[in-house]
């Protein structure tokens, strides 16, 4: 267990009873025996587990206008609005040690036109504590970049609150720079009759490891939660994906993709869904798939359901990780494709269905492009 005063440190199987607090003081130090931790490599996390500096920043904001963002203090009533609580070492530190945190408002009933565009670049190597709060207010409609660019090490708590009937999309655009390290959690409440889109992108970075939590609050609420990622030689991304169906007749849906090329790359995605007693009328799916390219890359990949009620439309789960279909390439290349040019365009179509669900242009042409550079210097 991840509680300091557990003395037999017995592994916590079920993801609803994991430890939560948001002291890290309240926390033993992380060990692989951990569920949590098992397939983390500890020694490159470990900068997100010390002294972090919880100071304000530079950040760029492209906005329309009724859109706010603005710093608050640590007792301001935005903190903590989800109700999810840290249950790792770095959501809690990030939560114990950040000094400001920024929250982004769309009001209610207002209706945005185009993205908000919050980009964090070239924060140094400092290891940093950041605290950031996306509020949709009542009907409203919103969609929010999360951008990420250049040098970093940092620990993040991200809150998404979803009032009710509103609309919300975020993505997060993880393009760091090679050296950097990223942390933290994603943590979603969704209101009666909301709609919560939030996708994750990981590419560029050392270590990425990103646990979105996501809880319904009220009936009639609907999730999705996307995720794409791309590793290359010696990269660690991971995500762990936890959904609480807390209210009945909600429904969600999990698709994470990812490819790895390169010695010692290495994904973990774990994906976990709660279905409470009274969550009667829950209707969700979960979905991993992972494509290998090339030797030496690793994947993991586990998903869990907790079921307590029978009367449900729907649960399930599905995990995949695997190289190229065979019959794919035979095609592409009796259409005179060359082998290499026809896996190229395998992985393009197998990453690109997560991407085209963005629906912004701009922002697929990005993540695209960036892509395209991963494979052109892949060797299969």
């Amino acid at each position: 267990m991840a509680a300091k005063n557990d003395t037999l440190r017995l592994p916590v199987q079920i993801r609803s009873e994991r430890f939560r607090s948001y002291d890290v003081n309240d926390f033993a130090p992380a060990t692989n025996r951990d569920q949590e931790w098992k397939n983390t490599p500890l020694d490159r996390a470990e900068p997100l587990m010390g002294e972090l500096d919880g100071s304000r920043y530079s950040f760029g904001w492209d906005a329309p206008a009724g859109v706010t963002t603005q710093w608050v203090p640590r007792d301001n009533d935005a903190i903590g609005a989800t109700g999810l609580i840290p249950e790792d070492v770095i959501s809690a530190n990030a939560w114990t040690q950040f000094g400001e945190a920024l929250v982004v408002s769309i009001p209610d009933g207002h209706q945005t036109v185009g993205p908000l565009w919050l980009t964090r670049s070239d924060l140094g190597d400092t290891p940093r504590a950041l605290h950031t709060v996306i509020h949709a207010g009542a009907d409203s409609t919103g969609f929010v970049v999360l951008d990420y660019r250049g040098t970093g090490c940092i620990a993040e708590n991200v809150e998404i609150v979803a009032d009710p009937t509103s609309r919300l999309t975020v993505v997060s655009v993880e393009d760091w720079a090679p050296t950097a390290v990223h942390g933290g959690a994603v943590f979603v409440s969704v209101a009666a009759q909301a709609e919560v889109t939030h996708i994750q992108v990981s590419l560029g970075g050392d270590f990425i490891r990103i646990n979105p939590t996501a809880v319904f609050r009220g009936p009639r609420g609907r999730l999705t939660l996307d995720g794409v990622y791309f590793a290359d030689a010696g990269q660690h991304i991971e995500h762990q994906v936890y959904i609480d169906h807390d209210a009945p007749d909600c429904y969600s849906r999990v698709t994470y993709k990812g490819a790895l090329q390169g010695k010692g790359a290495h994904t973990v995605w774990i994906g976990d869904a709660l279905i409470r007693s009274h969550a009667t009328g829950t209707d969700t799916y979960e979905l991993n798939r992972n494509l290998v390219l090339t030797r030496g890359a690793h994947s993991d990949s586990v998903p869990n359901l907790e079921i307590e009620t029978g009367e449900i439309i729907g649960a399930g789960h599905a995990s995949a990780t695997g190289r190229f279909d065979d019959e794919q390439l035979f095609y592409l290349q009796s259409r005179g494709i060359t082998e290499v040019e026809a896996r190229r365009l395998v992985v393009r179509g197998f990453l690109m269905q997560i991407v085209q669900e963005i629906g912004q242009p701009e922002l697929e042409k990005r993540i695209a492009d960036a892509l395209e550079a991963e494979l052109s210097h892949t060797v299969i």
